[in-house]
């Protein structure tokens, strides 16, 4: 994957964290731990995003749909 590099301003408290951590071995070095936060952040965000879309589906319309090819002659089935 191809990686730029971009500049940010965090409050202190946190880039005090981030050293710690960094120093504590758990990061080779800052840009990690910032990658691996907004990777997690990211990631959040799209499960949240695919709960809130699935929460809208009706489930008896969604089973019914699933049901629909099952009802058909089994036999015509190809075999696998």
């Amino acid at each position: 994957m191809i990686k730029k590099k971009i500049a940010i301003t965090l409050d202190e408290q946190y880039i005090c964290q981030l050293d710690r951590f960094v120093n504590e071995h758990v990061f080779q070095n800052r840009s990690q731990a910032i990658q691996e936060a907004v990777e997690e952040k990211l990631a959040r965000i799209k499960r949240t995003r695919l709960a809130k879309e699935c929460a809208k589906l009706d489930p008896t319309l969604e089973k019914a749909l699933a049901d629909e090819g099952l009802i058909e002659d089994l036999s015509r089935w190809p075999e696998y």
